[in-house]
This record gives structure tokens, C-alpha cells and sequence, in this order.
């Protein structure tokens, strides 16, 4: 059954630290494990995550034959530790080891001499008989393809289709970036210690983790503090704190007019985009409708405002008025000198600006042009095909992203079931409530309409971008299968009502809205 995103437990939580959603690369976890021993010398963290290991086993399968794949690192000490508390809980337990156990140092070492059951070495035939597999070959910091007898038991591991418990991360997967690095067998349970790394969110990294189980060690939450991690999961703990929640005394001038660009051929598009952001709050909504389509916009579009305009000038008129504070341009709008114009136009003017789809595409071979013409908030929100034509396509995506919006200057958002929204200033969120039925035309207008709607609002790229991204992924899933994007904008009201709830009242403006809304729930 799938999981419903606004159930209880989660809404009614307050707000937490959002150092609680930092993601570390592997180093950054490193620099956390040192400060622990430091803080406090006598903790025995691999103790303390070993038998994590071995308690998310316990109440995720019965008692069968396991066999522990053990490295020649910290990640086979894990695998020791579980083993030895597997057993001492009457499961049959072998453990198969990489290389020679008199070669194990430091605490791996200690632990390997706690153990007192058999320790054979790294085979193929060692997965003979087991009914499920700890893989604690290697973690998330391994710094080169799988190779030789680990490659071969890993590729081994992953025919037999065996349940696999992951310690860290599956060997061979670069917690860092989320690619395989050779050969992978994919996890049914991933179990993992003190914070999250970027590999566990970005694909191919987590369809190969399975179920995610994230636990505490003991590592100290101030250690983060002196790490200052840069990347983040995507919560709305790290800025709903600063959203553009309705007040008492607001009017809906108050709440930023947004201007949309439509286009003529493809006036689905603009519609979208406009319908979503005045959901998302937006007090005012104007669409730019090429003359000759304007009768089919008048027609659909209600409580926002539909103004005729026969080209880029008129376009340029509508901007005059500073009132309307943000802009979307690209949905339906055509690949063309006019949509390149009318960015150009709508950048000048030094307000918030979301560019997507068309408005990308039209400045393929005009790169420069836009860049330079960036010098206010703008948010970016290609697809993969998209970014290809703007920016360097090599390497990870969280690199490839944090290069984009620092060579733009924009918050650039790269869509995706792993949609990567990065900074010019190196901060970045990587976005993982998105269900797969938001692959479907019109949703990526949505989402371009929500940030809009958000940043008329007076939030920043950044959290706007981030904001309309868990939105999006939220309404989708609340809604379940058979989304189309339409349904998107209608959704997102009980989504909202339901973040209201999330938050405490003392950090609300409108104590009694809140309490209104407790009762609803």
C-alpha cells in the first residue's frame, strides 16, 4: 500500500533543526565520526551500529541462515558487530571475510576478536545456503570500482536474488554521488548511521538502497556545526519557517501579482502555470494571451486575469507595472526570438523570474546572453534534455547543478525523481518525495507556477524553488495513481492546510487559523 505523505505522525510534528536533513559526502562523515571520539572517547560507534544492523533485522525478518559479506575496513567491523548480536539472538550466523583477519586494524580488529563463530573466506560458494546477506564488503566512501573477487561475489549476490541488508550503503555505490561504481546488488534494506549521504537520494543510488533506515549512534548533533554541510534533503523544516503563510490584516495586493507568459500554439501550458500559481497563494494572477488565442484563455481561465498583448512590446507594457513582482516565462511560450526578448525584458526589470521549458531552449545558442542578463532572483527549472543545451552535462548531478547556478547566477532546479535544486552560493537540496506519477505532461508547468506563486509571495529562489518542489511532490502523492497534471493545482490546498498544521503556533502569525485547523484534523 502506499505510503500516504499526509498522515498524522508526520503533520503534527513542530519544527525541528534543519541541520536534522543535512546530508554529508563520506568525508564529511568522517569528520563526524572523529569529532564523536572526540567529544567522547569512550563511545563505541561501531559497536552502537552494529547492532543497529542487526535490530533492523530482527523486526524486519525471521530468524533464517545469514551470511555476513565482511571488508577490510570499518564497514566489516559493522558487519562483525551485527553478526555477534544475530547470533547471541539464537539466528544462524557465518560470516565470509574479505582478505585475512590478522590484517583488520583499529576497531574492526577489536571486533573481529568479539566474534567466535566461524570466519571462512570471500567466496562465491560461501553464499551456499544463506537466506540473507549482510553486505558489509564496503561503504559509502569506496573510492574506485568494485574489482576482482569482490566484484565477482557482489555480481555473484546480485543473480541469486537473495534479501540483502546494506551497511552504509550497497558495495559499489558512491555515497556521494549515487552511481554504481562497477558491480551493485541491489538492497532490500539499506541501514545507515547519524545523517544521510547524497548517494542515498540521487538516482541510480536510491532504487539500489531498498528501504532506508537512518540510525543514531551517538554521534552528537553538534559536531554538524563545524562540518557545515551545504547540501540537504528536502524538508519542509528548512524553510517553512519563512513561508508566506496568510495573515489577518493581508489583502491580496499584499500577496505579489504574478505575470505569466502564454503561448499560442500551446495554450495548455501557460494555463497550467498560471492556475498553479495562484494556488500556491499568489493574491494576483495575469496572463500575457497572444491575441489571436486570447478567446481561449478568457474562456478557461476564471480568477485570473487574461490581457491580450499582439507581441513583445505588449509584453513589455505589462511589465511596467512593478506590482506584478513575479514572472514565469517558458511553458507553451515557442522557441523564438520573441520568447528570448521577452526574458531579456522581464530579467532587466531585476524581479523574480522563473524560467522553464521554451525560455530555455530559445537561448541554446544565446547561453552568454542569458547569464549576463541574470541580476536579480531567477530559478531555472530545466529537465535533463534542457540543461544539455545550457550547461556542462559532465560528471554528477549534484556537481553538474552547483556548477550551472554558480556559472548562471540563478537557483538552478533539475527535474527528476532525484530533482537537484542548487544555489549560486554552493547550498543545495536534493528532493525525494516525488512519486512516479508526476512523469506525465503538464507537471513540470506546475511546478513552474508554484514557485512563481511563491516568490510574488516574497520568498527567495532558493527556498521558493525548494518549497515548490516538495509541493509538487506531496500534492502528487496525495492524490496517488491515475495524476494528471490538472489535478496538481486542485490538490494542493489540502496540502497546504496540512503544512499549516506541521507548524507549532507560536510560529504562526495567525494563532487562531492554526487552531482552526487542528480541529480539522
Amino acid at each position: 500500500m502506499q505510503r500516504n505523505v499526509l498522515s498524522r505522525p508526520s503533520i503534527i510534528m513542530t519544527l525541528s533543526d534543519p541541520n536534522a536533513f543535512a546530508l554529508l559526502t563520506p568525508d564529511e562523515m568522517e569528520q563526524a565520526d572523529r569529532a564523536a571520539l572526540v567529544a567522547a572517547p569512550d563511545q563505541d560507534l561501531m559497536d552502537h551500529a552494529g547492532r543497529a544492523v542487526a535490530g533492523a533485522i530482527a523486526v524486519r525478518w525471521s530468524k533464517r541462515a545469514v551470511l555476513v559479506l565482511a571488508g577490510p575496513g570499518n564497514n566489516g567491523g559493522d558487519g562483525f558487530v551485527a553478526a555477534r548480536y544475530l547470533a547471541a539472538g539464537g539466528w544462524p550466523v557465518r560470516i565470509a571475510l574479505l582478505g585475512e583477519r590478522t590484517a583488520l586494524t583499529g576497531d574492526a580488529a577489536r571486533h573481529a576478536e568479539l566474534w567466535t563463530g566461524p570466519v571462512e573466506p570471500l567466496s562465491v560458494s560461501a553464499l551456499e545456503g544463506a537466506k540473507l546477506v549482510i553486505d558489509a564488503l564496503f561503504g559509502a566512501g569506496l573510492s574506485r570500482p568494485l574489482d576482482g573477487l569482490a566484484k565477482t561475489v557482489v555480481e555473484a549476490l546480485a543473480a541469486r536474488g537473495l534479501p540483502i541488508c546494506a551497511v552504509d550503503v550497497p558495495s559499489g555505490l558512491d555515497g556521494a554521488s549515487g552511481e554504481a561504481r562497477g558491480a551493485v546488488a541491489a538492497a532490500d534494506l539499506t541501514v545507515t548511521f547519524f545523517r544521510k549521504k547524497p548517494g542515498h537520494l540521487l538516482l541510480p543510488g536510491r532504487s539500489l538502497c531498498g528501504e532506508l533506515v537512518l540510525s543514531d549512534i551517538g554521534i552528537p548533533a553538534s559536531v554538524i556545526a563545524a562540518i557545515a554541510p551545504k547540501t540537504f534533503e528536502n524538508d519542509p523544516d528548512l524553510w517553512l519557517a519563512r513561508y508566506p503563510w496568510p495573515t489577518v490584516a493581508g489583502y491580496k495586493y499584499m500577496r505579489g501579482h504574478a505575470l505569466v507568459l502564454g503561448g499560442e500554439a500551446t495554450t495548455g501550458a501557460s494555463r497550467l502555470t498560471a492556475r498553479a500559481a495562484q494556488r500556491a497563494g499568489a493574491g494576483l494572477v495575469t496572463v500575457a494571451a497572444p491575441r489571436a488565442v486570447w478567446p481561449i484563455y478568457a474562456t478557461a481561465l476564471l480568477s485570473e486575469m487574461v490581457h491580450a498583448i499582439d507581441g513583445p512590446s505588449d509584453f513589455e507594457a505589462l511589465l511596467a507595472d512593478e506590482r506584478r513582482n513575479a514572472i514565469a516565462i517558458g511553458p507553451g511560450a515557442g522557441v523564438s526570438k520573441a520568447t528570448r526578448r521577452a526574458v531579456l525584458s522581464a530579467l532587466k526589470t531585476r524581479r523574480a523570474v522563473v524560467l522553464d521549458a521554451d525560455a530555455l531552449t530559445a537561448f541554446a545558442e544565446h547561453k552568454e546572453t542569458l547569464f549576463d542578463a541574470i541580476d536579480g532572483p531567477c530559478v531555472l527549472t530545466p529537465h535533463d534534455g534542457e540543461f544539455k543545451r545550457l550547461f556542462d552535462p559532465a560528471g554528477d548531478k549534484l556537481t553538474r547543478v552547483r556548477r550551472a547556478a554558480e556559472l548562471s547566477g540563478a537557483v538552478v532546479l533539475l527535474k527528476g525523481a532525484d530533482t537537484v535544486i542548487a544555489a549560486p552560493d554552493g547550498r543545495a537540496v536534493i528532493n525525494a518525495n516525488a512519486p512516479p506519477q508526476l512523469a506525465t505532461g503538464g507537471s513540470g508547468d506546475v511546478l513552474t507556477g508554484l514557485i512563481t506563486g511563491l516568490l510574488a509571495q516574497g520568498m527567495t529562489a532558493f527556498d521558493a524553488a525548494a518549497a515548490g518542489a516538495w509541493l509538487h511532490g506531496a500534492a502528487a502523492a496525495d492524490f496517488g495513481l491515475g495524476l494528471i497534471a490538472e489535478d496538481l493545482p486542485e490538490r494542493l490546498p489540502r496540502v497546504i492546510q496540512h503544512l499549516a498544521v506541521r507548524t507549532a503556533p507560536q510560529n504562526r502569525a495567525d494563532k487562531g487559523a492554526n487552531q482552526v485547523l487542528l480541529k480539522l484534523n
